[in-house]
């Protein structure tokens, strides 16, 4: 089917930035852009269809390079916790949702103890209130903590378990508050009730809903087997809205003084099918290998170089520096490309140790991803090394608190995008959905104002961080294609390249910032066919 789009206002790229008139659609690729003149003569000769789009704009698709797709599905069918502003709040929101779902599990996610009126964590004991005979699990925004019902604490065998992500009260009593490897054992529990037929249903719910936000391309990360064979079965079927880029858990979860991983299972299987960055087809490549090198800086559970400024506590890893070299050497060796969480300094300091151990690392394009607290000198190392990041600026704007976590001193590290981006290093925008909103138009809003209008402190020390929007769209667009190795098919509108873009309500670059996370995506097209 060839397909002429004429008398629209086309950005074909944002740096530099180029606007056409008309593009021309074949084979789910782009034969022409150029002139409406052109693409109709090109369109009557081959015989295609003429569409006029009567002014309206065309981006190229948004690139969402950190998201988890299964869990956005989980989440999409969640009570939403986010905004809360009370315990009694949260109390009352379970319980009437846990009157009108007939699941197993009662889930729910989002809130922040930050916003609660009465400056404390939730505790089994409070939803032990609302629901006793089932197990309720509430992720914290952050998805690094979680609140669990003594129910869902007895499932998961955490009331006596010595972890130090149980969180105890002075008696020495499980609170119900578990955080990072305790979370997980959790979600594990969990997940142990899910089918593939579940797995497929999440996978296909939030493939649908991230297209309707003009989303065409993501990176979902952390995924596990069964993850896997659920995006293989919906791309087999053609259920996929979206294409995407998987980068694996490298084994199976377990909890030992050396880390989170009993074993590497699943970057053994791939090294020894010879599998590399790109292998798959149209719609679903597995691109790489996933670690959880730290926690967040809401759950303090971040790693950081000095302490705290509101806590006696610096974080810590959740993985050895010895056993994080281990898995990014045989997946460096593999061709495989890696995607290390990194949020605390001291974690990024581990991380890029370990990338300057290996030769290449800018052909591999490995990753950080967050990049939360990042020193001057860590900026430097990363540019040299060529090191890429995939970063979430709407944590700006939902970690509106963390001038009082890191203090003032450590404030003017905290996101910087601007400096990143001046020193070469190449980023890509993300929305670690469904821990930020999915909206692609609330992170190119965080990008650009970074808090400015929400009086979020942050602001005040990095003013100097802002991105112009040309900037924020190149990084959410063709960056984000670049640290997935994948621009020379996607993240613009050129001759040659996928046909994948979408058509607006409006220009982003005629309205007032302040507008910029009210614009609507009217169309969203994947390989020239129309999927929203």
């Amino acid at each position: 089917m060839i397909r002429a789009f004429l008398n629209g206002k086309i950005y074909t790229s944002f740096k530099p930035k180029k606007i056409v008139n008309a593009l021309v659609v074949a084979n789910e690729r782009i034969l022409y852009v150029g002139s409406n003149e052109k693409a109709r003569k090109i369109a009557r000769e081959l015989g295609g269809e003429v569409i006029d789009l009567h002014g309206k704009v065309i981006f190229p698709g948004f690139i969402d390079s950190h998201l988890h797709l299964e869990e956005l599905g989980m989440y999409l069918e969640m009570a939403d916790l986010r905004g809360v502003k009370s315990i009694k709040e949260l109390k009352e929101k379970v319980g009437d949702f846990a009157k009108k779902t007939k699941t197993t599990w009662i889930l729910g996610h989002g809130w922040d103890q930050e916003l609660f009126d009465e400056k404390r964590w939730p505790t089994r004991w409070d939803l032990d209130e609302v629901v006793k005979e089932k197990p309720v699990m509430l992720s914290r925004v952050c998805l690094h903590a979680a609140v669990l019902n003594t129910k869902a604490m007895e499932l998961a065998d955490l009331l006596e378990a010595e972890l130090p992500g149980v969180i105890r009260d002075e008696d020495g009593k499980a609170t119900g508050v578990v955080k990072e490897e305790a979370f997980e054992l959790a979600r594990e529990k969990f997940k142990e009730t899910l089918t593939l037929k579940d797995y497929e249903h999440f996978l296909k719910t939030a493939s649908d809903y991230v297209s309707s936000l003009g989303i065409t391309a993501v990176g979902t990360v952390s995924v596990e087997e069964r993850t896997l064979k659920a995006l293989t079965n919906l791309e087999a079927r053609r259920e996929l809205r979206v294409r995407v880029f998987a980068y694996l858990d490298p084994g199976k979860r377990g909890v030992k003084e050396s880390g989170m991983f009993e074993n590497l299972d699943i970057l053994n299987a791939l090294k020894k099918l010879g599998i590399r960055s790109g292998f798959g087809r149209k719609k679903l490549k597995i691109q790489g290998i996933k670690i959880l090198a730290d926690g967040s800086l809401g759950a303090r559970t971040a790693w950081l170089s000095e302490p705290y400024s509101d806590a006696s506590t610096r974080g810590y890893p959740n993985i050895s520096k010895e056993l994080l070299q281990k898995i990014v050497r045989e997946a460096h060796e593999a061709g495989l490309q890696m995607a290390v969480h990194g949020i605390g300094d001291a974690t990024i300091d581990m991380i890029l140790e370990v990338y300057s151990s290996l030769g290449g690392v800018e052909g591999n394009r490995h990753r950080i991803e967050h990049a939360s607290i990042l020193r001057e000198d860590q900026i430097e190392k990363m540019a040299e090394l060529g090191v890429v990041a995939s970063v979430q600026p709407h944590f700006v704007i939902t970690d509106w608190w963390v001038v009082k976590r890191v203090g003032e001193k450590r404030a003017k590290w905290v996101y910087p995008f601007k400096s990143m981006l001046e020193r070469g290093i190449i980023l890509g925008f993300s929305t670690d959905s469904p821990i930020e909103p999915t909206n692609p138009w609330e992170t190119i809003y965080a990008a650009v104002t970074r808090g400015k209008h929400e009086n979020v402190e942050t602001y005040r020390y990095t003013e100097d961080e802002v991105m112009n929007l040309e900037e924020a769209l190149h990084a959410y667009t063709y960056g984000s294609a670049y640290i997935m190795h994948a621009e020379k098919e996607l993240g613009t509108l050129e001759e040659g390249k996928l046909a994948d873009f979408i058509v607006l309500d409006r220009d982003p670059f005629e309205v007032e910032e302040k507008e910029l996370r009210g614009i609507k995506v009217l169309e969203t097209y994947v390989g020239g066919s129309k999927h929203y």
